[in-house]
């Protein structure tokens, strides 16, 4: 611990478990205050599809601290279907938390930040937001976005001293994976983790995305912005 975070005030959605919530506990171990939010529950319960909540935790945030100098939006929701069997209505539940709900948080925290003239954002996208996503092509359609909306929010921000990048991490030892683990190996037709340990060689841990975002939101990461960057043991790069 450095402590090189301290005194910096974070808001972080989908906290209430596994990456979300490893990005909280390392941001805490670095001295920030974070508000930890979830639909679920936890420091504040919140639904990041509700443009006007979002808000006011924003609001709130700054109303008791001052400021808010870090906003990680990672709240993300997943299923396993062909492109060609999802409805409109599930293709729209998905986008409203994984894309809209992205963007109004980032927006918001934006908001707050640019008239500071400082501030640190980071999406969580995903490495199929880079490349093609079978199976799960509405969650890889909507880290697309992610990937996109951070580029270009980096570059409307970069000369109010906002900096915006995104993570990309590949199959990782999360809830969401666990939970579809069997669905994808189902469609596949063989263990999915099979499948996971011979294109990236393992699964990553949420510690090792939490590390990356430290990073990104501290000085050390002052020169980037607008860019995607992947941790997913080789998976992008693998030609097979």
């Amino acid at each position: 611990m450095s402590g090189e975070l301290e005194g910096r005030v974070a808001l972080v959605t989908g906290a209430g478990q596994g990456v979300g919530a490893a990005i909280s506990d390392a941001l805490e171990r670095e001295g920030a205050t974070v508000v930890r939010t979830d639909i679920k529950g936890t420091d504040v319960t919140l639904d990041v599809r509700d443009e006007d909540a979002v808000g006011r935790v924003v609001a709130d945030i700054v109303a008791e601290h001052g400021k808010l100098d870090i906003a990680v939006p990672n709240a993300g929701v997943a299923f396993v279907k062909p492109l060609v069997e999802v409805s409109l209505a599930e293709w729209r539940e998905l986008m409203a938390v994984n894309l809209d709900g992205v963007f109004v948080t980032a927006r918001e925290a934006a908001k707050v930040m640019a008239p500071a003239g400082k501030g640190a954002i980071v999406n969580v996208a995903s490495v199929t937001g880079l490349r093609s996503a079978p199976l799960i092509g509405a969650y890889g359609a909507s880290k697309h976005g992610v990937v996109g909306l951070t580029k270009t929010l980096g570059a409307e921000l970069r000369d109010v001293g906002v900096r915006v990048n995104c993570v990309c991490p590949g199959f990782a030892d999360t809830e969401m994976v666990s939970s579809h683990a069997q669905e994808l190996t189902d469609a596949i037709g063989a263990p999915v983790h099979d499948v996971i340990n011979a294109r990236q060689g393992r699964l990553g841990t949420v510690e090792e995305i939490a590390n990356t975002v430290l990073f990104l939101v501290s000085d050390r990461a002052s020169f980037s912005t607008s860019n995607a960057y992947v941790m997913d043991g080789g998976l992008y790069g693998a030609l097979v």
